[in-house]
């Protein structure tokens, strides 16, 4: 196995064509072909399916793929940091869930490097994807939210893919509301005064499971449901439709705030915050810095 096959692979899954891949990579379609055919038999999986418009990734090309992602990423890194040192680009990336605060954290590390130039990555997206980033090294940390009633679970989905959990604080739960919402003068509310109104929650994609809901209370049996992918979106339906969401009443000013009422849940589940790494890992300066800062803003 090379690094080169690797590339190779992730290539035709781009482009999900041996030809257009071949043309992609200056090199010969046989030769393609032939390279990802000695990798198939050396791993004892088919990658591939042929079909007659290109080639289709099976089920376990999938998921070596991702691997080979990683282990070509971090092969670039280290390419870049001995090889090409004198034209590389201070890097840094983090996978998380839809928080804020995470968002503010990554702001505040940003501005103190304060370098000329660099190439960060944030990755706002699903509760697998964070997970799966920092297990095949895509991202340095990954920031989570575990619920009581998902935390045991995730605590063994996490060492089982040799990712550490570091727990960070804990917010109790609360309910979104726009401000002239009928239920809004309310001190506090219950899940079950709140069926008749629709609820937003994030999209986690193929991840259906209730424990892979970014928000607590995800076995609560909720009549009206609206998942969305975006924050912003979220917010905007809620305020456009009576609804609300559930969350730990850490907001942002850019999130139409002054337009959003919190009211404290009757309900008592509370979320844990903490960021994941890799078992062992040695977190780099700038990966250090933005857990200080997830820290600083833990009273928000």
């Amino acid at each position: 196995m090379t690094i080169m096959q690797l590339k190779y692979i992730i290539a035709i899954d781009e482009e999900s064509s041996m030809r257009k891949a071949a043309d992609k990579l200056y090199v010969s379609q046989p030769g393609l072909s032939t390279a990802v055919r000695d990798l198939e038999s050396e791993i004892g999986i088919q990658i591939f399916e042929r079909v007659h418009n290109g080639v289709v990734t099976t089920a376990a090309g999938a998921s070596f793929i991702a691997y080979a992602r990683g282990a070509v990423e971090q092969f670039e890194k280290i390419e870049n940091r001995y090889l090409n040192a004198q034209n590389v680009r201070p890097s840094f990336s983090v996978s998380m869930q839809h928080y804020t605060v995470a968002v503010n954290a990554f702001i505040d590390t940003v501005k103190e490097y304060d370098l000329p130039e660099y190439q960060y990555f944030i990755r706002e997206t699903q509760t697998g994807e964070v997970i799966e980033d920092v297990k095949t090294l895509r991202s340095e940390v990954g920031v989570i939210a575990l619920s009581d009633f998902n935390k045991k679970t995730f605590l063994k989905i996490f060492a089982d893919a040799s990712l550490e959990f570091h727990e960070l604080f804990t917010r109790n739960t609360y309910v979104y509301l726009k401000k002239d919402h009928p239920l809004a003068d309310r001190e506090e509310l219950s899940l079950d005064e709140l069926q008749d109104y629709p609820c937003m929650v994030f999209d986690q994609g193929d991840n259906t499971s209730f424990y892979y809901r970014e928000e607590a209370l995800a076995t609560y049996d909720y009549k009206k449901v609206i998942s969305t992918n975006e924050r912003a979106t979220s917010v905007e339906l809620m305020l456009g439709l009576d609804g609300y969401a559930v969350g730990t009443a850490m907001l942002d000013d850019s999130l139409h705030i002054s337009e959003i009422k919190v009211v404290k849940l009757k309900e008592d589940e509370s979320l844990t915050f903490g960021y994941l790494i890799r078992k062992g890992a040695t977190l780099s300066d700038m990966g250090q810095t933005f857990i200080k800062k997830l820290e600083a803003h833990k009273e928000e």
